[in-house]
């Protein structure tokens, strides 16, 4: 019996894992027969889990979306609280946590009904985090564009230009990017014979073709750097400051979106990391304390500029009662 646990617990493992399945692959994988595989198959769906098998050449086994989360798992509160605080988290801009936040997302809005993925983008969408800068991207959209270029099938999909002008696209594509507050995707377009990044919350209605194509070459390897010499996307700033206050207190002001580090009883250190200094500027402004700035000098240079714009228009209000 443990042995079966076991090999049900792998089958649900990998039918997550790959949006697609051949019997034989599967079976192999597991190393059983594929008569012991479709029992396993079954006993998942007595679990409660989508599994969906079709016949033929290109038949095998897929993960489909349910009409309710499989039991002993997540109920419906915590299904929608998971994917939307992991949506959250694909966008923290924390290294190594986005790319592990959205293999989790695809995970999780691969089984949601319906019903329960419209009130995951309709919280995302009426959700406002103190850190996120740009504009949000519907997880059900995020997670079609991460399986496609998991499993290299081409991407049909509307997209705006900056102008405005709207054109249907089809591209192979090849990587997701989260930068400055917005998410790209990296993909060879078809259309115009060459590699291009396109901005998410300008893309509509992404599907995949089902058609498979051979991973191409990035130019330079590198699909960050790709973004960030197309978009022109700034580089991230490092803000270091030593904060006249509790370290408990900042903590709690400033949330999961800066490292505070206690320096003595009254004092603490607290770092950032943003693609503007706008965000730390206002975090530290928030706490409403004394401190210094330890790195870089441009952050003391943009305080300044804040500082002369903050007094001129202090100096210009006129308040009642006063002469």
């Amino acid at each position: 019996m443990a042995g079966t646990a076991a090999r049900t617990l792998e089958l649900l493992s990998l039918l997550q894992a790959r949006r697609h399945w051949s019997g034989a692959d599967l079976a192999a994988r597991l190393g059983v027969s594929e008569r012991t595989l479709r029992r396993d198959v079954d006993r998942l769906r007595e679990l409660g889990y989508p599994v969906r098998a079709s016949r033929g050449t290109e038949g095998g086994y897929r993960m489909v979306p349910g009409a309710v989360l499989p039991p002993l798992l997540l109920d419906d509160e915590e299904g929608v609280a998971l994917a939307v605080g992991m949506g959250d988290a694909a966008q923290t801009g924390i290294a190594g946590l986005d790319e592990a936040a959205l293999r989790a997302l695809t995970k999780v809005v691969q089984v949601l009904p319906p019903r329960l993925r419209a009130r995951v983008n309709a919280l995302r969408a009426m959700t406002v985090s103190a850190a996120r800068a740009g504009p949000v991207v519907p997880a059900e959209a995020l997670t079609t564009i991460a399986q496609a270029c998991r499993d290299r099938e081409r991407l049909c999909f509307l997209y705006t230009t900056r102008g405005g002008a709207r054109t249907d696209r089809e591209v192979e594509p090849h990587r997701l990017v989260a930068l400055g507050g917005r998410w790209y995707l990296v993909a060879y377009d078809l259309t115009r014979y060459d590699w291009r990044s396109f901005r998410l919350d300008r893309l509509t209605a992404p599907r995949t073709s089902g058609a498979a194509f051979r991973p191409r070459t990035l130019p330079g390897g590198d699909a960050v750097a790709f973004v960030r010499a197309v978009a022109r996307v700034p580089a991230a700033h490092r803000v270091v400051v030593v904060v006249h206050a509790p370290a408990d207190r900042v903590r709690r002001m400033v949330g999961q979106w800066g490292e505070v580090e206690p320096v003595d009883e009254h004092r603490c250190r607290l770092t950032m990391v943003s693609n503007s200094f706008d965000w730390p500027a206002q975090a530290v402004g928030n706490v409403g304390a004394e401190f210094e700035v330890i790195e870089p000098p441009e952050f003391v240079d943009h305080l300044r500029d804040w500082g002369r714009r903050f007094l001129g228009a202090a100096g210009r209000a006129e308040v009642p009662g006063r002469e």
